[in-house]
C-alpha cells in the first residue's frame, strides 16, 4: 500500500542507491556518482533530457515520465505510455516522447507539474505489436522538424527477414521526420537497431546502430535524406522493390548502394549496443574533450568518445574508450548545465555488465587534468596523435608505436570479425612543437580501420594513459 500511495501521489523522495560495477579504466579527475532513484520501482531509463535550468526528465520503459527538480525528489509527470524510448523537452516546455505506436506531445495545461493532455504528432509508420519494434528519438532541427528512428522487428508474424531482424512493413528500419503539426516523411533507410539519434551542434543528424545481422559491428552514421545504410529488409517500403526481389538480393548487389559509417565501433573492445551520441558543448567544464561525442553502451556498461574529421566532404574519425565501471547498461547520455554527464541505464532483460538492472548515474570532473589520447587526425602521409599533456620525447620511437589495420566485411551474418588484419610499419615518428602531438608516417589505405596502441609512451611527468588503444575509421584519403 505504501508503494501504491506513493505512485498515486506522483511524488517520491529519493533514496540511496550505491551499487556499482567494476571500473578498469577512468581518466584522472573523473568519477561516477550514483543518482538516487525511487524505491521499489523498476526505473529502467530509456529517455533522458535536461532543461536549461537543470531539471532532469526521464522516460522509463514501463510507460512513465519522471522529473527531478533540484536533485531533491522525483515527481511522476505522466503515465500510460507504451514503452517509450526517448523524450525531448520542446521550446514551449511540453514533452515530446517516442512511444512504440506514435510520437506524442504531452502538455501540462494548468502548471501543476502533472500531464493534462496527450497529443499525437504522428503515427504514420507501422506498428504490429512486436516487442522489438522500438521507436527511438526524437531529436529536433533548427527548422522545427522532429526525427525518429524505427527498429526492425524480431520474428513478427508475416515478417520479411534475411537474418535475425525483419519487417512487416510500415517503414521499419527507417528514419522519418515530421513537423510539430503532424505528417510523416520517410527520410532514410537501411537501419537495423538504431538505438541512438543525435543532432550535432551544427544541426547535422547522426545515429548509432547495433551490431547484428547485416551489421558487422556497431557504428555511427551521418544521415542524409534518401540514403541506404545497409540492412536490406527496409527496402520493402522503398518504391520499386518487391518482397520477392529483396529475398533474392545478395551482398554484392547491395554493397555499392550502402553508405559507410563515419566510425566503426569495434565489437566488445569498445561497444556493441551503443545509445545516443551526445556532443560535449560544456566549454571545458567536462575537461579537455570539448566538441567530442560521448556515447554509452547498453551491453558493455561503459562510455566511449568519438572525434570526427571531415575529409573531402565525408565524416570519419577516431573512437576510444573513456570510462567503465558503471552499475548497468547505458542507453541515454545528456550533459547537464553544470558540466556533468548524466547517464540513463537499463538492461531490459538483456545482459549488461554491472550489478544493477536499471538506474541513473553521472560522471563528474573535479578539474584534475587527465593524461590521455585526446584526438587522432588523418594527415596526407599518416596520422597526428594528440595527447592532453606534453610527452616524454625520449620514449618516442618506431618501437613504442604499434599500428594495425583491418576492415569489416559487408555480410548478412550476425556480426563479423575484423578481417584482413595486418601490421602497419611506422616509417617515421616525431614530436611537434606543441610537445603533445606525434606525427607518424604510415602507408594509408582507404576503407580500413587503423588501430593504434601507445601503451609504452609516458607524459613528461611520468604518467601513463588509462586507455592506450584507439581506432580511426579511414574512409577518404586527404591526398590524392
Amino acid at each position: 500500500m505504501k508503494l501504491k500511495r506513493a505512485i498515486l501521489s506522483g511524488l517520491i523522495p529519493v533514496l540511496a542507491n550505491v551499487a556499482m560495477g567494476q571500473s578498469t579504466y577512468a581518466p584522472s579527475g573523473y568519477s561516477i556518482e550514483t543518482v538516487s532513484i525511487p524505491e521499489d520501482i523498476p526505473f529502467h531509463v530509456t529517455g533522458l533530457d535536461i532543461d536549461s535550468d537543470g531539471t532532469v526528465w526521464v522516460a522509463t520503459r514501463f510507460g512513465y515520465i519522471w522529473r527531478l527538480d533540484s536533485g531533491e525528489e522525483w515527481t511522476r509527470f505522466a503515465t500510460g505510455l507504451h514503452e517509450p524510448t526517448g523524450l525531448l523537452i520542446d521550446d514551449d516546455r511540453s514533452i515530446v516522447v517516442a512511444q512504440k505506436p506514435e510520437l506524442t506531445r504531452i502538455v501540462d495545461l494548468d502548471g501543476d507539474g502533472s500531464a493534462d493532455e496527450y497529443h499525437q504528432i504522428t503515427s504514420g509508420f507501422g506498428f504490429h505489436d512486436n516487442y522489438h519494434e522500438y521507436h527511438f528519438g526524437p531529436v529536433k532541427d533548427a527548422q522545427g522538424y522532429y526525427y525518429g528512428a524505427l527498429n526492425l522487428d524480431h520474428q513478427a508474424e508475416g515478417t520479411l527477414n534475411l537474418g535475425a531482424m525483419g519487417s512487416v512493413g510500415g517503414f521499419r528500419g527507417w528514419i522519418y521526420r515530421t513537423r510539430p503539426g503532424g505528417g510523416f516523411e520517410p527520410w532514410a533507410l537501411g537501419l537495423r537497431s538504431p538505438a541512438g539519434l543525435g543532432m550535432s551542434p551544427q544541426g547535422e543528424l547522426f545515429f548509432t546502430d547495433n551490431q547484428g545481422d547485416w551489421t558487422a559491428t556497431s557504428k555511427l552514421h551521418f544521415v542524409e535524406p534518401g540514403k541506404f545504410y545497409g540492412h536490406p529488409v527496409s527496402l520493402r517500403d522503398e518504391p520499386g522493390y518487391s518482397v520477392e526481389a529483396i529475398r533474392s538480393v545478395n551482398e554484392s548487389d547491395l554493397e555499392p548502394l550502402r553508405e559507410l559509417p563515419a566510425v566503426w565501433i569495434p565489437n566488445i573492445e569498445v561497444g556493441n549496443s551503443p545509445g545516443n551520441p551526445e556532443w560535449d558543448t560544456t566549454g571545458g567544464r567536462f575537461g579537455p574533450f570539448q566538441g567530442q561525442i560521448f556515447i554509452g553502451d547498453q551491453t558493455q556498461s561503459n562510455v566511449f568518445r568519438v572525434s570526427l574529421q571531415k575529409v573531402k566532404g565525408r565524416y570519419q574519425g577516431m573512437v576510444i574508450n573513456f570510462m567503465d565501471g558503471f552499475q548497468c547498461g547505458i542507453i541515454r547520455t545528456r550533459f547537464h548545465p553544470d558540466g556533468s554527464l548524466w547517464l540513463g541505464q537499463t538492461e531490459r532483460g538483456w545482459a549488461s555488465k554491472g550489478n544493477r538492472s536499471f538506474g541513473v548515474q553521472k560522471v563528474v570532473w573535479d578539474g584534475t587534468h587527465p593524461f590521455e589520447i585526446q584526438d587522432i587526425k588523418l594527415t596526407d602521409t599518416g596520422f597526428a596523435i594528440r595527447f592532453t599533456e606534453a610527452l616524454d620525447q625520449t620514449l618516442i620511437n618506431l618501437d613504442t608505436l604499434s599500428v594495425q589495420r583491418f576492415y569489416y566485411p559487408y555480410t548478412r551474418g550476425y556480426g563479423a570479425p575484423k578481417t584482413g588484419v595486418e601490421n602497419v610499419p611506422v616509417k617515421s615518428a616525431h614530436l611537434l612543437v606543441d610537445g603533445k602531438t606525434i606525427a607518424i608516417k604510415v602507408d594509408l589505405v582507404a576503407g580500413r580501420v587503423y588501430e593504434f596502441d601507445i601503451n609504452r609512451l609516458r607524459s613528461l611527468s611520468g604518467r601513463s594513459v588509462t586507455v592506450s588503444k584507439a581506432f580511426y575509421t579511414l574512409n577518404q584519403l586527404v591526398y590524392p
